[in-house]
């Protein structure tokens, strides 16, 4: 079985991959870090930072596969960060509160042995619910929007403000699985395949 190697150190990207693929995979942190670049708009943001994940790896990989990804959150195509404060956090979800938010994936996919690169996006639609300020302060109080890109996780209590999902609901949670497994199937890996 080829090595396939996840350049994420995201638990809920691990999570994903292990849902499909068992234990038959490993994780490598890579050591890129995210950076907006000047003229980048967010689509071209995401794809750049997933290659760039997946080459930092794949230079100190001598075979396999390496799969890296990077998701933001976008409201009135601005690119909404990780709160890490409460404050933060309180605004973010105002500024969500009963408008449509737009969750895009740069997936990128290197196939080291046949020194092949594919990179895919993935965007999905989420309508968030109108909050009133009680609501805002009671989700807030749980810290989990603290760090989340947008301020909410749909695998967690932000469920109850999501409400409605236009798209791949994994790429909300960080990993596109349907087109990560076309790309792999390019590959030659079959999910349904693996043991």
């Amino acid at each position: 079985m080829r090595q396939i190697i996840l350049a994420s150190a995201s638990p809920r990207r691990k999570e994903l991959l292990r849902q499909l693929m068992g234990d038959n995979f490993k994780v490598v942190e890579s050591p890129y870090h995210e950076k907006l670049q000047q003229g980048m708009n967010p689509l071209e943001f995401v794809i750049h930072n997933s290659r760039e994940k997946a080459k930092e790896v794949a230079s100190v990989t001598d075979h396999g596969i390496v799969i890296g990804a990077d998701t933001v959150v976008l409201c009135n195509g601005e690119i909404l960060g990780k709160p890490h404060t409460e404050d933060k956090a309180r605004e973010t979800l105002k500024l969500i509160s009963g408008k449509k938010v737009h969750v895009v994936t740069g997936l990128t996919v290197i196939d080291i042995d046949a020194d092949r690169q594919t990179s895919v996006s993935e965007t999905t639609d989420i309508t968030i619910k109108k909050m009133s300020d009680a609501e805002i302060e009671a989700y807030v109080r749980t810290a989990e929007p603290i760090d989340k890109a947008g301020a909410f996780a749909i695998q967690g209590k932000g469920a109850i403000i999501v409400e409605r999902i236009e798209g791949d609901y994994f790429n909300v949670v960080g990993l596109p699985l349907f087109k990560l497994n076309k790309v792999l199937l390019e590959s030659g890996i079959d999910i349904l395949d693996m043991e």
